[in-house]
Formats: structure tokens, C-alpha cells, sequence
């Protein structure tokens, strides 16, 4: 007979990728920090920035530098476009890949935008005991990696595992 797990609350970074908009019109942003706070979780911060891959490093660097964060969900840049720039900016950063993420993403968005989905470079990984999700700019594709991944990956309650029971073994050396 095993204890029920409880919801362990995270603090979550929500930084939007954008060259065209503001904080008033980042509906993906906006989906995210709603969503993360229904699940139980804190927003520790947000950011939005334009397409620089030197801005979004130092930002995010910042955040996983910062003990007290435990995640951060980026939207935006991870298409094709000459300044999508979001896996070139953050994928150094990373100890840890967590390829499982992008395929799995791109296997739920396939029944929804079909092959359109191969455009996606989502990804995400492990980056000073910090879990980093890069995320299309889409609202809609902000809801697929929340509510189809993220969100259950984030609650403790998940059976058999989940990353948020991982917290305190993930700076193990």
C-alpha cells in the first residue's frame, strides 16, 4: 500500500519569443501563466523579448541560475523563419535533452495540423536543475504541450513518474 502524493507547487518562468507583440496582446503568454496557476503552480516571473538569441540566453540564464525557479516555459521562435532563433539561443544552455518532449509534441499536433507539425523545432531538457519547455508561438500550441504533456509531467500526483518528484535528485553529481 503506497501514500497518495500531493501537488508539490513549482515556480514557473513564462518568457514569450516575439518581434510583433506586446505584453497586452501575448495571448500564448497569457495561456500559459492562466494554466499554470490552475494546475497549483506559482508564476515566479515573465518576460517578453524580442527574437535575439543573446537576450533570450541571458534571460533564461538568469532564471536558471536562480535557485528558486524550478521551470520555465518558453513561447515563440521555434519555427523556420530567419529570426526564429529560440533553439539556437537556449539549447547550449542544456545539461540535459529531453528528446521525448519535441517527438511527443509533434506526434499530438500531427492530428491536429497534420504535416505542418515537421515545422516545429519545440524541444525541451534540463538545464542547472531547471526544466526548460520551448514551445511553439501559438496559443493553440501552447494548450497541446500544456494540457497533452507538460501539465501532468508537472504534478507530482502522476503515476508511474513524473519530473516534478525528480526536484531534488536532479543536481546529483
Amino acid at each position: 500500500m503506497t501514500a497518495e502524493r500531493d501537488l508539490i507547487p513549482l515556480n514557473l518562468c513564462v518568457l514569450t519569443v516575439s518581434d510583433s507583440r506586446t505584453l497586452a496582446e501575448d495571448s500564448s503568454g497569457d495561456y500559459l501563466v492562466q494554466a499554470l496557476r490552475d494546475a497549483g503552480h506559482r508564476l515566479a516571473d515573465r518576460n517578453l523579448l524580442p527574437d535575439d538569441r543573446y537576450k533570450l540566453r541571458a534571460t533564461v540564464s538568469l532564471w536558471i541560475a536562480d535557485d528558486n525557479v524550478d521551470g520555465i516555459l518558453v513561447t515563440g521562435g521555434t519555427g523556420f523563419t530567419g529570426r526564429d532563433s529560440t533553439p539556437e539561443a537556449l539549447l547550449p544552455l542544456l545539461d540535459k535533452e529531453m528528446p521525448g518532449f519535441g517527438e511527443l509534441f509533434r506526434a499530438i499536433s500531427f492530428d491536429e495540423i497534420g504535416t505542418s507539425t515537421l515545422q516545429s523545432r519545440a524541444f525541451a531538457g534540463l538545464a542547472n536543475g531547471t526544466f526548460v519547455f520551448a514551445l511553439p508561438g501559438s496559443t493553440s500550441a501552447c494548450r497541446t504541450a500544456w494540457e497533452k504533456i507538460i501539465v501532468s509531467q508537472l504534478d507530482a500526483r502522476t503515476r508511474p513518474c513524473n519530473l516534478a518528484t525528480l526536484r531534488p535528485r536532479l543536481k546529483e553529481r
